[in-house]
């Protein structure tokens, strides 16, 4: 599960808006001292969103699966999942949802946005940006940043149909630029769960109802990937003064769990190349710490 930011924290939990490396001989020495404080894991169990792709569905698909199952391999586990829809209270429903006399269904969110408050959170593994994703041959092939798409004919700008989810950054960087009235608003939230946050991608701009979206990153790539017809350009967004679009991503475990965090930093950074594998591999736009310079 993973959130995508909206103002001031990435895309959204309760939405639909995540150095060197330790060796594995330190991250294999974390298991022994969680194992004499707390019982021993029989499986690392996962609390996700079951329809949330590119990060997670029910098949095991996403991105936090992968890396779910990358972590299950190194501590010798399997991988369970206890899954509930992104709404709001979705911790209250999963990771810190416990019934007298009953264990926690989960004990990890694989993805949420480094300070957010409801889960201790781990040191991040990725940032991505917003971006920008258009099709080919509608009069945009030369824009290849923020900066070449505000230089279109001011005339072309305004007649575009460019979607967003309400409540995030992107309505924000409309708002900036004098492109609000050019937005196309998409709730944020849903009561259908046969909804995905892709569908602004796939759907909609693919099939020409909207001209442009503005979407978190990680959605952005892969939705941009499945289609084929029209071809889509994914741009990534850098953060401008007093707009923030890029975010770091971590993951989220209970308050109180030290070894637990502790063991999953750990893996965080002994696979690290693993999970830029991963990510790249989804085609996640990923932005290093110069607040938001593309590094692919």
């Amino acid at each position: 599960m993973t959130a995508r930011p909206r103002a001031g924290r990435p895309f959204s939990f309760g939405a639909r808006l995540r150095a060197g490396l330790l060796g594995a001989a330190c991250c294999c020495a974390l298991v022994p001292a969680l194992a004499q404080e707390s019982p021993p894991r029989k499986a690392l169990r996962v609390c996700q969103d079951p329809n949330n792709m590119p990060f997670s569905n029910t098949k095991g698909e996403g991105i936090e699966n992968r890396i779910a199952e990358l972590f299950g391999k190194a501590l010798g586990l399997p991988v369970t999942y206890y899954s509930f829809p992104q709404r709001l209270a979705f911790f209250r429903n999963t990771l810190r949802f416990k019934l007298p006399g009953q264990d926690y269904p989960c004990d990890i969110v694989m993805g949420v946005p480094v300070g957010l408050d409801e889960v201790s959170v781990t040191k991040p593994y990725y940032r991505s940006t917003y971006a920008l994703v258009f099709p080919k041959g509608k009069g945009m092939d030369n824009v290849a940043s923020a900066e070449d798409f505000l230089k279109l004919d001011p005339a072309k700008l305004k007649s575009l149909r460019i979607g967003i989810y309400d409540r995030s950054p992107a309505s924000q960087w409309l708002n900036k630029h004098g492109l609000l009235e050019q937005g196309v608003p998409y709730k944020l939230m849903s009561a259908d769960p046969a909804q995905y946050p892709g569908e602004i991608v796939e759907k909609d701009l693919a099939e020409g109802k909207l001209d442009a979206v503005v979407v978190w990153g990680p959605i952005a790539g892969f939705f941009a990937r499945r289609v084929k017809n029209p071809a889509l350009v994914v741009v990534p967004l850098k953060s401008e003064k007093g707009l923030r679009l890029d975010y770091q991503m971590a993951m989220g475990v209970r308050y109180g769990e030290r070894e637990w965090k502790q063991q999953v930093e750990g893996l965080i950074e002994s696979k690290a190349p693993e999970i830029q594998a991963i990510l790249k591999e989804f085609g996640v736009p990923l932005v290093d710490a110069s607040f938001g310079t593309p590094t692919n």
